[in-house]
């Protein structure tokens, strides 16, 4: 018998699956996220829980990838610690995820059975904020 070599979404869900295995310790990190940068560099991350609304795990990475030089994300997964699996991003996050990176594909569902959805599908009628920056905004680099 022979068995077939992961994919590349596999190999994203058992990164963030490793993450969360290894690293997430206790309420103050609980979830796992891992994302494939444009040249093919994986990315991952854990979240930083805090009452006042601490970032996600995705969150986490988009900045971890930034610090590594990677601003293109195309892929991104997130799973959750005491083998919880698969955990779709939250409103938050989604929102956040289309604004950084609107053609980002997004792994949801279950750890048997994942699939793989552009991240403007999790996120219908979705506010578009470049849309409601005036020109001063926009020149200011989003401050204001």
């Amino acid at each position: 018998m022979t068995t077939q070599p992961p994919t590349a979404d596999e190999e994203l869900i058992q990164a963030a699956a490793h993450v969360a295995r290894t690293y997430c310790r206790g309420d103050d990190h609980t979830m796992a996220a891992a994302a494939r940068a444009a040249d093919g560099r994986v990315i991952t991350a854990v979240n930083a829980y805090h009452f006042t609304g601490g970032p996600c795990a995705e969150m986490v990475a988009v900045g971890v990838a930034a610090a590594q030089g990677a601003y293109e994300l195309v892929t991104m997964v997130a799973v959750g610690d005491r083998e919880r699996g698969v955990v779709p991003p939250c409103g938050r996050c989604r929102q956040f995820l289309f604004d950084y990176f609107p053609t980002l594909e997004v792994i949801v569902g279950t750890m048997d059975r994942p699939r793989t959805v552009p991240v403007a599908e999790l996120l219908p009628d979705a506010y578009i904020w470049a849309d409601h920056r005036d020109d001063e905004e926009a020149g200011a680099g989003g401050q204001g």
